[in-house]
């Protein structure tokens, strides 16, 4: 299948579930972008994580855009929380560009192998805790926006998988938890992606990939030329899904995203 294809269908996948599951693409594209810059030898996994946060961001942008009002008022008066996750997603650009690309690719599988575990195990995601949560706002602490937007941008992950899980088991449904998602992902791939410009690097045009700072301008624009006019789309008519079957696809698509990037990987 000719790479661009490839990289348009990937680009419908991650318009979709930017709107249905807050992915503002990093789940999604990460594995695929190893897969298709294997020339790029060890620094592909770099490229990947660095190529992932520009579809984050205008994806999470105009989802933003797009969000009810209501919806965002929860996230009101929490200036500290969204600065936090700022500071954290360029703190985790930053050590991406150093760490080996090996830690990052399985720092990758290793983290959304145990989202999978703990939402399974663990009451308040697929079933009510025992105390249930009225929700009022949304519920993500202020101090743990600096290892969220750490972890999130190192591993390109974008927010969504730890601030969806928060806001859930604080008692919110996934269409108001993976609304929030988005503005949350924004607060922190936008810093990442200003690092990962800014990052000098010695691979450029190798294997015929075009780079900007770390990220493969070909890929991105693949992608967001399939992702945004379904983001457009599904935010004028968004679907309406049982929200406990809505909560079980979640998890079936963290564990297929996990399964891709160890294909890809071996």
């Amino acid at each position: 299948m000719d790479v661009a294809l490839l990289l348009f269908g990937v680009g419908i996948l991650t318009g979709t579930t930017t709107v249905l599951f807050g992915f503002g693409g990093g789940f999604v594209t990460v594995p695929v972008i190893v897969g298709v810059d294997t020339a790029l030898g060890a620094d592909a996994a770099h490229v990947a994580v660095a190529t992932s946060s520009v579809v984050m961001v205008v994806n999470a942008l105009v989802a933003t855009a797009a969000t009810d009002r209501g919806v965002l008022g929860l996230l009101r008066g929490r200036a500290g929380l969204v600065g936090l996750l700022a500071l954290g997603g360029a703190a985790g650009a930053v050590a991406a560009h150093f760490a080996p690309s090996a830690l990052i690719t399985w720092g990758f599988v290793g983290y959304v192998t145990g989202t999978i575990v703990d939402v399974l195990a663990r009451p308040g995601f697929l079933r009510p805790a025992a105390a249930g949560a009225a929700p009022g706002r949304a519920t993500v602490t202020t101090g743990a926006g600096l290892p969220i937007g750490a972890v999130a941008s190192f591993l390109g992950v974008g927010g969504s998988v730890l601030t969806v899980l928060l806001l859930r088991r604080a008692g919110h449904p996934m269409r108001v938890a993976t609304s929030l998602a988005n503005p949350l992902t924004l607060a922190i791939a936008t810093p990442a992606l200003a690092v990962f410009l800014a990052q000098h690097t010695a691979i450029g045009g190798a294997g015929g990939v075009a780079l900007v700072g770390a990220v493969d301008v070909g890929a991105a624009a693949a992608l967001l030329t399939g992702a945004l006019p379904v983001i457009v789309a599904l935010r004028r008519r968004p679907p309406r899904l049982p929200d406990h079957g809505y909560a079980w696809t979640y998890v079936g698509l963290l564990a297929l995203v996990a399964v891709a990037m160890v294909v890809t990987t071996v």
